[in-house]
């Protein structure tokens, strides 16, 4: 044996490009390959096993990142880069048809008119109508002033306007379901609209609020807008739902997290001073 073994340690010593292999004693005192063979067998096993666990591992880490990405790309606001028109119109005695038929009808001399959204007051505030116009990336207001025909006058008990940033109206359409691919199958649509004044410095806190999902959200799309100029609030919501039923849906899934802590109940009353809100249909486009 102790021939043997000196022979393989001279074998290995004689050729360096073979693996390295440790000799190991027997009891005898004589070195034994099998041994040896054994243990790098074994050492080469854990190595394969560390290997696929660091891969495993790897691969969770890489799939949570990309779901917080996800979530944190869903949750959040879109950029706010263009200008809107917000008038909210009570109809004089008598003449809510007209008045909504007026609102609804595009101008054909003002640029971008068609870039609109009128809806109809159903449950909530005491107007009549809602109309959300496009504007572009800038506003502007001339001394003259745009003169009101004698007979829309009539048609209005009150108003009053708002300008507000918002998204782009390809993002404001798609998530209001009115642009060109969507219009004729959101006709039956329902539409939340709320007003929403910050508690003074916490308008970040209040945004933050308006953005999250409440859970069992049904909603179709959501667009969120800041006050620039008019009105006595800080941010406009419109929230789409595609029937009545989505609509009660999400207020009965969001019913028993209503005293929670992290709740958009709870978190609305340390935010903000004043809210409403009002159930609207679609009318144009």
């Amino acid at each position: 044996m102790s021939a043997l073994s000196v022979d393989l340690r001279e074998v290995v010593s004689s050729a360096p490009d073979l693996p390295c292999i440790a000799l190991y004693k027997t009891t005898n005192d004589a070195y034994n390959p099998l041994v040896s063979l054994a243990q790098h067998s074994a050492n080469r096993s854990r190595i394969e096993n560390l290997e696929e666990t660091l891969k495993s591992t790897c691969t969770l880490l890489l799939a949570l990142l990309l779901f917080v990405s996800i979530s944190a790309a869903q949750n959040a606001p879109a950029a706010r880069t263009d200008v809107y028109h917000v008038h909210f119109a009570k109809a004089a005695l008598g003449k809510a048809v007209e008045q909504g038929n007026y609102l609804k009808t595009a101008d054909p001399n003002v640029p971008m008119s068609a870039h609109h959204i009128v809806l109809r007051h159903q449950e909530g505030e005491d107007w009549d109508y809602v109309a959300i116009e496009h504007i572009g990336t800038k506003a502007v207001v001339e001394a003259k002033g745009t003169p009101t025909p004698a007979a829309v006058g009539e048609l209005y008990a009150w108003h009053n306007d708002t300008f507000v940033n918002g998204p782009s109206w390809p993002e404001f359409s798609k998530a209001l379901g009115i642009d060109e691919a969507s219009t004729a199958k959101t006709a039956g649509s329902v539409y939340l609209v709320s007003v929403y004044r910050a508690a003074p410095g916490h308008r970040d806190q209040l945004e933050k609020s308006l953005s999250q999902n409440p859970t069992g959200d049904t909603s179709s799309g959501t667009v969120l807008m800041q006050h620039l100029e008019g009105g006595a609030w800080t941010y406009l919501t419109v929230v789409r739902y595609n029937s009545w039923q989505d609509f009660a849906t999400t207020e009965k899934n969001g019913m028993a997290d209503t005293l929670k802590p992290d709740s958009g109940w709870r978190q609305l009353r340390e935010h903000s001073t004043y809210h409403n809100d009002t159930l609207t249909d679609r009318i144009a486009p």
